[in-house]
């Protein structure tokens, strides 16, 4: 299991786990992130820059620090 701040552009994983406060679990969990939901890095901003983040056909910016909240696994590409 790895966190979603660490998968590479490209790469494909399933959340396993979200691990934040209740007010950014509701929040993440508003936009779509929920245990068991396939995704997908599309791109980062240069220097640990915010992630845009591909769930099923809707995109998130997501900032690196709750990208560390949430737990994955990967798929072997």
């Amino acid at each position: 299991m790895q966190l979603l701040s660490q998968l590479k552009i490209g790469q494909q994983a399933v959340i396993s786990a979200i691990e934040a406060d209740e007010m950014l679990f509701h929040r993440l969990s508003a936009l779509g992130f929920r245990v068991g939901k396939p995704l997908s890095i599309i791109r980062q901003a240069n220097f640990n820059g915010p992630l845009q983040v591909r769930l099923g056909t809707t995109d998130v910016i997501l900032r690196s620090a709750e990208a560390a909240r949430i737990r994955i696994n990967a798929h072997a590409n």
